[in-house]
């Protein structure tokens, strides 16, 4: 029976016009028998089967120019039923509209057409839930519908959690059943949503203070005053159904639910949900992201798009974590062309794939190249011309850097000298580099080759005023790039620990690659030239605690399950990063997450003739060297200098001319 009515859905462009039809005449006598008492004078009953000939061809036409009659027949949801609406409700209005006041042969009254389009909705609504229904029904396989289903419980009453609470009633196969719902809000407490009560705030998963009067008194009743909700109820699970929410008090209901020795889900942030849209399958478990997270930032898009839009767009090092997020949001604004510039071929490929399936491959443009290779660099820019110009490309992983500050500094200083050359010559309208909060007061190489990558750009830039805007952007730590702290402190947790801590007291600035991401575009967009921005990192999260949650979260115990370990700060590593270094004086801007950096502008040509003589012996120096030269163009670095260097750093370099 199963098989033979899931072939008959496979047939559903001639079942639901036939439904439809059948439906609509039904609709249309009802109307008759309802108007005269269920006994229709002869007279009507002939103009009835005369009438039939125009009002349901009439309704079916209106029907499928509202697109319901071609419409999927297992799919009906808000939208559908207003396009249904609006279809019956033209359909009335050119019901009424027709007069014969001396012929009822073929006009039916006025009483019965309104009775037709209120039968016909209902009717016609009740068919296409029914198919949804059936359908969802018979998708599932009896084995899944023999297994027991676990209850949940789901914090949230706002969109979200009535979405998921909907869609787990709809789809019951699932295996989970919501039966309670939980919220901050006092005016949702008492209420029922999709027949759910809603039962008061979270913490009553532990018993912390009193809910709701309503149906959790009545089980506090029958389960004892103290007992909490958790045991009443028998959850199973909890979603946790707040992508609006504060981190701080994400962190508080884990902390519950925690307590409460319950399993938890949740749904993605609001930067994760882009459609808007929020479905079962996009549950996932809580991660150390979601409690670190800050309250969204808001963007102003308008001028993000005036920058963007039909503009010819470079982003090098398309393939890292900022650089790929950069192409995804610079593919929203619909640049005319965006040339991903990138040496990794595989990397590339990830980033070109996903943008082919979003629909962007109509001006994607993957290029691999070196931004250190100076001929195919600039055959890139005289080829495309491009109009604005993000250099994401470098070297940042900082303990590898120390021990080769060669690489560091051809890539991070002599990449963004070519680069930004390049876009000069090439008249783009702006050039962004891409910094980092290490290069204030840097006790790294990979600080001290930034910001000397920023004192170049800034020194470009007053040196041809008037051609193209160039500035640069830091900020600190983004959760989950590649190689940073949590992606290594989850490897660890997964192979059973320890997790290794440098110092019990460092700490970092933390924020998403995608708000990262929307504020440079923001800052790109703003800039006049010749700035050094700065993005809002919050507060500093210190390092221990970070692992300390990040054990408990996977349901283990710190110090118990998980070792932490202190190892000893690395070569080249801060207690904690800086806002602002010396001589630098932070000056607002419009918006409130960017602030913007005023130092003294260093002169071009000093800069080049230092370059220039770094670049000459760059391949003969030893790593302590080196860095002793960077300090000196660089004097608020500290470098980290150790006692021998093994041999192959100090191998010459190929001859290459310099920046």
């Amino acid at each position: 029976m199963r098989d033979r009515i899931k072939r008959l859905m496979a047939f559903r462009r001639v079942l639901l016009p036939l439904g439809y039809t059948a439906g609509l005449a039904m609709s249309l006598w009802a109307a008759y028998l309802l108007r005269f008492d269920f006994s229709i004078p002869p007279e009507y009953r002939e103009q009835f089967f005369v009438s039939i000939g125009w009002v349901v061809p009439l309704q079916l036409v209106l029907l499928l120019a509202f697109g319901q009659v071609s419409g999927h027949l297992t799919v009906f949801s808000t939208p559908d039923f207003a396009r249904l609406l609006s279809a019956l409700a033209f359909a009335l209005v050119g019901f009424l509209s027709v007069r014969a006041p001396n012929d009822v042969s073929y006009v039916p009254p006025r009483s019965i057409a309104l009775a037709n389009f209120i039968l016909a909705l209902v009717t016609l609504g009740g068919l296409r839930l029914s198919m949804r229904l059936a359908w969802q029904r018979l998708r599932a396989t009896p084995e899944e519908w023999s297994r027991c289903s676990r209850r949940v419980g789901i914090i949230g009453a706002g969109d979200a959690g009535c979405r998921i609470a909907g869609e787990l009633l709809m789809k019951p196969h699932i295996g989970l059943k919501p039966v309670a719902f939980f919220d901050d809000n006092r005016h949702c407490w008492m209420s029922r949503i999709h027949g759910i009560p809603v039962l008061g705030a979270p913490e009553l998963l532990t018993g912390e203070r009193p809910g709701a009067v309503g149906p959790l008194g009545v089980l506090r009743r029958i389960f004892g005053q103290k007992a909490p909700a958790s045991p009443a109820l028998m959850l199973d699970e909890v979603i946790i159904a707040l992508p609006s929410a504060p981190a701080r008090r994400k962190k508080e209901i884990v902390r519950i639910l925690q307590q409460a020795g319950l399993k938890f889900l949740t749904v993605p942030s609001l930067d994760q949900l882009a459609t808007g849209a929020v479905h079962v399958n996009q549950l996932r478990p809580v991660e150390i992201q979601d409690l670190l997270g800050r309250d969204p930032v808001c963007i102003e898009t308008d001028n993000i798009r005036a920058t963007l839009e039909g503009k010819v767009v470079m982003v090098t090092g398309a393939g890292g974590s900022i650089g790929s997020e950069l192409c995804k949001q610079i593919a929203a604004f619909n640049p005319s062309r965006l040339l991903m510039v990138e040496q990794c071929e595989a990397h590339l490929f990830q980033i070109e794939q996903e943008l082919l399936s979003r629909h962007a491959g109509h001006f994607i443009l993957p290029c691999i190249a070196d931004v250190l290779d100076a001929e195919r660099m600039n055959h890139l820019f005289e080829r495309h011309r491009p109009q604005i110009v993000f250099h994401a490309a470098a070297h940042k992983h900082v303990p590898m850097m120390e021990s080769q500050p060669g690489e560091a500094v051809k890539n991070n200083v002599f990449g963004t000298a070519r680069v930004a050359r390049l876009a000069v010559k090439y008249h783009a309208e702006r050039f962004v580099l891409i910094s980092t909060d290490k290069a204030i007061n840097p006790t790294n190489v990979m600080g001290a080759t930034k910001r000397l990558a920023e004192m170049f750009v800034q020194a470009l830039h007053a040196a041809t005023p008037g051609t193209t805007k160039l500035m640069g952007v830091r900020f600190g730590n983004v959760l989950g790039s590649s190689g940073s702290v949590i992606p290594t402190f989850a490897k660890q947790i997964a192979e059973g620990g320890p997790i290794k801590v440098t110092h019990p007291e460092i700490t970092r600035y933390f924020m998403t690659i995608p708000e990262a991401v929307s504020l440079v575009l923001q800052s790109g967009a703003q800039g006049s030239g010749g700035e050094i921005f700065v993005l809002d990192m919050g507060k500093p999260v210190r390092i221990m605690d970070l692992a300390a949650e990040m054990i408990r979260l996977s349901g283990l115990t710190p110090g118990e399950d998980i070792e932490i370990d202190i190892v000893g700060l690395r070569p080249g590593e801060k207690l904690y990063e800086e806002l602002c270094a010396n001589g630098e004086n932070t000056a607002p801007t419009h918006h409130p997450k960017i602030m913007r950096f005023v130092s003294p502008l260093p002169n071009l040509e000093e800069l080049a003739r230092v370059f220039g003589d770094l670049w000459d012996c760059l391949g003969t120096l030893s790593p302590n060297e080196i860095k002793l030269r960077l300090q000196k163009i660089v004097p608020e670095y500290r470098p980290y200098l150790v006692q021998a260097s093994p041999p192959f750093f100090t191998e010459p370099l190929a001859n290459k001319s310099a920046a």
